[in-house]
């Protein structure tokens, strides 16, 4: 039995190619792939921009304009694929609503997402594309796994946006908290600062069964969890493996 398994991209930056550029490559990546390609878009973060010397503007504006390019270009590409579009607040969400065919978050909060949920209409919830990137790690030693998940997500607390939809999502004393050490210079202090609530809120932590049960939880409530591994004992070609074994 042949399974005709979606990919996409998750996500591409848009300020690191030309619009023009991406529709044509994502147009002909649907068709070679029989349109199982889905084009996954974000704004990534501005650190990481200012580090390629790329100039930002404002988030929500350029996603718009970007979108707007691409389906512009459609006549060059052929049919295009399924738009994606990375978010994490409101505001972008509402943007996906009205100009993608799907949205995708990382690190989200899960008891927080059925608030945001809301907004997506109950008649658009079987063909708009809900997603969220999961850091994962199948152990059962709970504190190896949540150390993992420490560093991981320590380098996500430099960035305002993300501090700010967490202390939307209930985890303001957190965010607060780790405001002030960064403030102060002291990241040696953030480990002690994520608290094992706001952790297991936003990661996969455990044994085989405990992991399968937090994905179910994710579709449980209409959101496809895409597991972003580590590993405990070794790389992400092990944390890769140690997936596939959890549904072998």
């Amino acid at each position: 039995m042949r399974l005709a398994l979606p990919f996409w991209t998750s996500i591409q930056p848009i300020y690191h190619s030309h619009p023009a550029e991406v529709a044509i490559t994502a147009g002909h990546l649907a068709e070679v792939s029989g349109g199982r390609f889905r084009l996954g878009l974000g704004v990534s973060h501005v650190p990481a921009m200012k580090r390629l010397g790329i100039d930002t503007g404002r988030p929500l504006g350029d996603m718009r304009n970007y979108v707007g390019a691409i389906r512009a270009a459609e006549r060059s590409s052929g049919a295009l694929p399924p738009i994606i579009i990375a978010t994490l607040r409101d505001k972008m969400l509402a943007l996906a609503l009205e100009v993608a065919e799907g949205a995708v978050w990382a690190n989200a909060s899960r008891s927080y997402m059925p608030e945001q949920l809301e907004q997506v209409p109950l008649d658009r919830r079987s063909t708009f594309s809900l997603a969220n990137m999961v850091p994962t790690v199948i152990d059962d030693d709970l504190g190896a796994a949540r150390a993992i998940h420490r560093r991981t997500l320590a380098g996500y607390l430099g960035l305002p946006n993300y501090r700010n939809y967490w202390k939307q999502a209930s985890y303001e004393q957190e965010m607060v908290a780790i405001e002030a050490a960064l403030e102060a210079g002291d990241r040696d202090a953030l480990p002690a600062l994520m608290t094992d609530r706001w952790i297991d809120d936003c990661t996969i932590s455990g044994g085989p069964a405990q992991v399968r049960d937090q994905l179910e939880s994710w579709f449980a409530i209409g959101v496809t969890p895409i597991a972003v591994m580590s590993s405990t004992s070794g790389g992400q070609l092990k944390a890769i493996g140690e997936l596939f074994a959890l549904y072998s």
